[in-house]
């Protein structure tokens, strides 16, 4: 299986004043990522506001997104807590021609183990793509256990985990328990430095909206044993990231990407814009820091 990058942007879903989807920005958008640092981009997820866009402006985005980034990695968001309503997605997203499909564990139905495991396991017998899956408790409630990611990872086409449950034993016990050719992805900014050094592969971040170089220049440092020197950027990078997160995401980083220039418009509700507060917290944090994306 073809496996993206180690640096992959959460890419946010632009929308214009009218609240609709423009598309025109988001293109423009993934392209500066590209030109940034990410090796790929995560389109119409958690950080794209997946929860209020249609099936037809996902498949849309994926459409627009993967005319412009060339053969970097488009991982398209695909996920459902109705499985057969991930399965069809996933296959819209395949007729696409996307790289790889990134799919959550099924919220508010609150499954057992099991039912994780035959989500998935029916995910992947439907299509070709290779599947990353979404570990992220803190919005699902479940936590997928190492386990059952022990047996989803001798699934051919499951490559991967985006782990968000902040549990560095969960993931070394992950590590030595998963297929030989399965991967991790960091799910939380933050996390990053810890899940690499632990050996993992790579993060699915939010940062790297606006630093993806730097990102990029830590992880080229841990894959290479220069502990110190990642650890220095990493240490550097956490207020930016604590920045982020103060409110929901994603709307701290739309706000700064605006501030910054880069039109990405206000979330859908129910989220809302930034307060004040926060919106002043984030503009300080921003003077202390190079920003890599090309405005």
């Amino acid at each position: 299986m073809n496996i993206p990058g180690r640096i992959l942007t959460a890419m946010v879903t632009p929308f214009d004043e009218k609240g609709n989807v423009d598309y025109e920005q988001a293109k423009k958008l993934a392209r500066a990522l590209i030109d940034s640092g990410s090796d790929g981009v995560v389109v119409a997820a958690t950080t794209g506001e997946a929860p209020t866009l249609s099936w037809e402006e996902e498949l849309k985005l994926f459409q627009e997104v993967r005319s412009v980034i060339g053969t970097h990695s488009l991982v398209a968001y695909t996920g459902s807590n109705s499985t057969s309503e991930a399965v069809v997605a996933t296959q819209g997203a395949e007729k696409i021609g996307v790289d790889a499909c990134l799919s959550v564990v099924p919220y508010y139905n609150k499954p057992s183990q099991e039912g994780i495991y035959q989500h998935f396991k029916t995910i992947a017998e439907n299509t070709s793509l290779p599947i990353i899956m979404y570990n992220i408790p803190g919005r699902v409630v479940v936590n997928m256990s190492v386990e059952t990611i022990a047996r989803l990872s001798q699934i051919k086409n499951i490559i991967g985990v985006k782990e968000a449950n902040g549990d560095m034993g969960h993931v070394a016990l992950t590590i030595d328990n998963v297929d030989k050719d399965f991967y991790i992805w960091s799910g939380n900014d933050n996390d990053a430095f810890p899940i690499i050094a632990l050996g993992g592969y790579g993060t699915i971040g939010v940062v790297t909206h606006l630093v993806g170089k730097q990102v990029k220049t830590m992880v080229d440092c841990l894959v290479a044993d220069k502990l110190h020197e990642a650890n220095v950027i990493h240490r550097h990078l956490v207020p930016l990231v604590n920045s982020l997160f103060i409110e929901p995401n994603p709307a701290p980083v739309k706000y700064a990407l605006n501030y910054l220039g880069f039109n990405v418009g206000t979330p859908r509700l129910p989220l809302v814009a930034p307060t004040e507060k926060t919106q002043a917290i984030i503009r300080e944090t921003l003077k202390k820091y190079t920003i890599d994306l090309p405005i």
